[in-house]
């Protein structure tokens, strides 16, 4: 991941205070990522991707691809670029070989494809104890649509003014464009099932990082 950030924001022509400086974080932090020597959490892998016009999946695994771009500008084309999602040649990942990573704030995703998807994301998610998708009182939004399922553990959820919590068995789908969060409430790691679509390369300029406090109902 190191390497690939480090060709996105060169191929940009931005030196690593620039970039720091979009993201409001230090440039060692940057340079610590692109080394291998840090870890991002997921609030941060978002900010780096919308500030670089990436997707995640760009950004995470290397044999991502782009969509394929349609020369018509009308909103047909545009409709059908949304449902196209170029399904992997190979259709079976077997449990050994996913590709995953671990992210600072204790969270780990494994990729359940074969192959990246430019418009889904299908993951099996891990939040340690005490991992969350980003720190108390920060929230990240972002294009598309999400759907979640726990399949172990106690998964915490606020979206917007509302909190949830969710255990074996619950399911969750929300638009991801409300800021959220997600957390575990418990003693043990959450386990579950992940499914984002619409998080696309064309929408990441409307991601943005909340990174005020909508003053939750109290837990």
């Amino acid at each position: 991941m190191g390497d690939r950030l480090r060709e996105a924001r060169q191929a940009r022509g931005l030196s690593l205070r620039a970039l720091a400086e979009r993201l409001g974080v230090s440039p060692s932090l940057i340079s610590q990522v692109e080394t291998g020597r840090a870890r991002p959490s997921v609030s941060t892998l978002y900010a780096i991707a919308t500030s670089l016009g990436i997707s995640l999946d760009e950004l995470l695994f290397i044999d991502a691809r782009r969509p394929s771009q349609r020369s018509s500008g009308g909103s047909d084309a545009q409709a059908e670029n949304v449902l196209e999602t170029g399904l992997p040649s190979d259709p079976v990942q077997r449990a050994s070989t996913r590709k995953h990573i671990r992210l600072a704030s204790g969270v780990v995703w494994e990729r359940l494809t074969t192959a990246s998807i430019p418009n889904v994301d299908f993951l099996y998610v891990t939040y340690e104890v005490g991992g969350a998708s980003s720190p108390e009182h920060e929230f990240q939004r972002h294009a598309g649509q999400e759907w979640g399922y726990v399949l172990e553990g106690r998964l915490g959820v606020t979206i917007g003014f509302d909190d949830y919590e969710l255990g074996p068995g619950d399911a969750i789908a929300f638009d991801s464009t409300t800021p959220h969060r997600l957390f575990n409430k418990g003693p043990v790691p959450v386990h579950g099932i992940w499914f984002v679509q619409g998080r696309r390369p064309i929408d990441l300029h409307r991601s943005i990082i909340e990174s005020t406090d909508p003053e939750p109902a109290p837990r």
